[in-house]
């Protein structure tokens, strides 16, 4: 069963900060994807930007919306 764990890179050794449910010497496939102390940062002021960009587009109906019958008669 996969398992997703952080882990400290340190002396050439990668030390996890959880205990994991592994055998003694069993062999793993590992992904090593670097976490960057900013990233929550970033995360929050991108989700702010996108939120006032769309804000800021209007997107708002003017009229009223057709039925679903006349939007079939378009096509």
């Amino acid at each position: 069963m996969p398992q997703i764990a952080e882990a400290v890179y340190s002396g050439g050794v990668l030390k996890p900060t959880v205990p994991l449910q592994l055998a003694e010497s069993q062999r793993v496939r590992l992904i090593i994807e670097p976490i960057s102390e900013r990233l929550p940062r970033q995360r929050s002021e991108a989700l702010e930007r996108l939120r006032r960009g769309i804000q800021d587009m209007n997107f708002r109906s003017q009229g009223r919306l057709p039925t679903r019958q006349e939007l079939h008669d378009r096509a």
